[in-house]
């Protein structure tokens, strides 16, 4: 059956979207998860995933055209499916903006009511919120906003603004848990902070109402009462239309507002790009992007101001850095405080077991792996490496100034090079197809507080082991303060788990979906080894290889590993 899909409401402020750019055309096979456009809003130029598998049968808004939120945006069903009853007659087009919805509703109340005049529409308009505010007081009610494109629901970590104190448009108003990371909130209206609905620590659904913010007093429990999302959305609507036919009065017809043109100079640029952009005055339309599609990156304008920073006759070369846990030295594992104190209290009062509610990332985490688990047939290849030759390595290459490097490091970058030669463990499993994928973005699992994170490195195949340990630390950093961005989380290929350091020998992991496999990395152990002919004292390490039977074969597996094992047990072939 076909699937109308509408633009979607990207922010919580936005009410309107251009299609930048279609990524399929009419007649394309798109599958779930697959990226239909990248659409620009009022903050930023984002990415729009199918959230349905199918043929696009029709698209309503071209490229460069605006469109209101939930306006039809295009099509999906079955190959050759009759849609005329979804399609919008010309005469409705809704490729302009909302003006015509504005202009009907209040055609509609002027033929309830028997208005004819709008000085008697104003009033009725206003009387909605008079019981609620003073003259000329608005009241702005904020969401929980969609962070994530898998993110249901949000849990407020802390308020940075309490009530009654003086808000400003790009302010940090609260840090939000996501089921991905925890993110700061800003706000997108001036006025003072009326009313806090949800409390630090308490979880709640996308939309639903958490702050009141208003540019006057205001009297709250009335404004909690008027309350709803279609009321709100009704009022505010015939207010600007309101506001448009008294500029227009002497016309027999209100001028629709004309389509935004896209400049063809249209600079693509993450939200963090074009702010540092402001900040340290770069000029974008100079800057050649690095990321998907050429979009600009904090990466690209951080090489730029580093550069610019660099004072004449100093080194620009990073700071020492400072050795890492080697991977064969265990590192206890200590318990998060709160935890042993809600334990050790409970305990104390009698009871005989503690329940903590899960967190928003807890339960993205047992749903996730449940379904990879449950979906993907699991099976696993173990093998042992003899890692002497890259224990000696690592200590050459540590050997240099200002370069310091991990045994993660070069499983990281030798796993990388190795999917080149080996893209079907580098693939993506779906009903119709494998996604073989041409470039290798490594995932690195990072446990924390709550669970699990597992950040990317981009292009791993392409970075140097300085850069990478610079990378994976940095990452690893963050991931505990919970700081790091969604960007930084999406878009692996193949996944790394490394326990090793904590003293565990051997073990299997989940697949990481949709991924076709994940390595799980074991500890260095010195045990005695067979070479040539001889029992010596060597050191080993051995890596289980989980693959998904439907994109990755046994055999292919298994080349795969043979092909890690010479660059892990022979390193200096990475740097070739």
């Amino acid at each position: 059956m076909a699937e109308v899909i509408k633009m979607p409401r990207l922010s919580d402020t936005m009410e309107e979207g251009v299609v930048a750019a279609w990524l399929k055309k009419v007649g394309d096979k798109v599958e779930e998860g697959e990226i239909l456009a990248e659409i620009e809003t009022d903050k930023a130029t984002m990415e729009f995933e199918s959230f349905h598998e199918g043929t696009l049968l029709h698209i309503e808004i071209d490229e460069g055209v605006t469109a209101s939120v939930d306006s039809l945006l295009c099509i999906i069903g079955e190959e050759g499916e009759d849609i005329s009853q979804f399609l919008i007659p010309e005469n409705e087009s809704v490729k302009t903006t909302n003006n015509n919805n504005q202009l009907d509703l209040v055609d509609q109340i002027n033929e309830q009511e028997n208005i004819d005049d709008i000085d008697q529409v104003k009033p009725l308009i206003l009387d909605e919120t008079n019981d609620v505010t003073s003259e000329n007081t608005s009241i702005d009610y904020i969401t929980m906003p969609r962070l994530s494109d898998t993110m249901e629901e949000g849990t407020i970590s802390s308020w940075l603004k309490d009530v009654g104190e003086k808000v400003v448009e790009g302010e940090i108003l609260a840090e939000i848990e996501t089921d991905k990371a925890t993110m700061e909130f800003e706000s997108f209206y001036d006025g003072i902070l009326s009313h806090i609905a949800v409390q630090a620590g308490e979880t709640v659904k996308v939309d639903e109402l958490i702050a009141i913010i208003s540019d006057g007093e205001i009297d709250v429990n009335k404004a909690l009462e008027n309350y709803s999302k279609d009321s709100i959305k009704l009022s505010t609507e015939i207010k600007v239309e309101a506001e448009n036919i008294e500029q227009n009065n002497d016309s027999d017809q209100v001028e629709m507002s004309p389509e935004v043109s896209i400049s063809d100079q249209r600079i693509f640029a993450s939200p963090l790009a074009k702010k540092i952009a402001n900040e340290k005055n770069i000029d974008l339309s100079k800057i050649t992007g690095s990321g998907e599609n050429g979009r600009i990156v904090k990466e690209d304008l951080e090489n730029i101001y580093t550069t610019n920073k660099a004072t004449p006759g100093k080194s620009s070369e990073p700071a020492p850095i400072s050795q890492p846990t080697p991977i064969s030295q265990p590192t206890p594992i200590s318990q998060p405080k709160t935890d042993l104190a809600k334990a050790k209290s409970i305990f104390n009062d009698g009871e005989e077991f503690t329940e903590i509610e899960n967190s928003s990332m807890r339960k993205a985490i047992a749903k996730n792996l449940s379904k990879s688990k449950f979906s993907a047939p699991h099976y696993y290849l173990s093998v042992e490496f003899n890692m002497d030759n890259a224990i000696a390595f690592r200590e050459q290459y540590n050997s240099m100034p200002n370069t310091k490097i991990s045994f993660n490091d070069i499983i990281i970058k030798a796993c990388a090079i190795a999917l080149k030669s080996h893209p079907q463990v580098n693939s993506q499993w779906s009903d119709n197809k494998i996604r073989l994928n041409n470039i290798v973005n490594i995932g690195v699992a990072v446990g924390i507080e709550d669970g699990l994170v597992v950040p990317v490195i981009k292009n791993a195949d392409l970075e140097s082991l300085h850069n990478i340990n610079t990378t994976v630390r940095d990452y690893a950093v963050r991931a505990k303060s919970k700081k790091l961005r969604p960007d930084e989380i999406e878009g692996s290929t193949f996944t790394i788990s490394n326990l090793g350091m904590f003293g565990i020998q051997e073990f299997t992991s989940i697949i990481n979906q949709p991924n076709s496999a994940i390595l799980s990395v074991g500890a260095i152990v010195k045990k005695p080894i067979v070479v040539n002919e001889k029992v010596v004292v060597g050191n080993t390490m051995k890596l289980t290889l989980a693959c998904d039977h439907r994109s990755v074969d046994g055999v292919t597996g298994s080349l795969f590993l043979q092909t890690l094992k010479g660059y892990i047990e022979n390193p200096v072939t990475i740097l070739v």
